[in-house]
């Protein structure tokens, strides 16, 4: 009987964090890490969270979070401690000039994460 065996599951050691670390940036080809980071998000809620070391930017749809933290340390010189995306979805709005109601596009954000003391300057 499977439910009461007593013997236990080998577990897969995770890798350690320098190795995860080292596989989550990646090199890009030259020039495209502005392709990457289209441009930096500036709203309410991603200035206040700038004072305690997150950052957000617009980035494509098919990029993945290795080339956010790779264009991230090619941009700014600063490593990433973690990176989260945010998919948002396209708005239906009413048109201002016409009738009738449009849609605003669909966007991506990620949250880029820094170690303590580390910052990013935007000219």
């Amino acid at each position: 009987m499977a439910i009461f065996d007593n013997k236990k599951k080998d577990k897969k050691n995770p890798a350690s964090p320098r190795l995860r670390r080292a596989r989550a940036t990646k090199l890009l080809a030259e020039g495209i890490a502005h392709e990457v980071i289209r441009a930096p998000w500036f709203s309410e809620k991603a200035l206040i969270v700038t004072e305690k070391g997150v950052y957000t930017f617009a980035v494509p749809t098919r990029v993945t979070k290795a080339d956010i933290a790779g264009a991230i340390k090619e941009i700014y010189n600063v490593a990433p401690r973690a990176i989260r995306i945010v998919n948002m979805p396209a708005k239906r709005k009413m048109m201002r000039n016409k009738r009738g109601i449009g849609t605003r596009a669909a966007r991506r954000k990620a949250y880029v994460y820094l170690n303590t003391g580390d910052s990013i300057q935007f000219a």
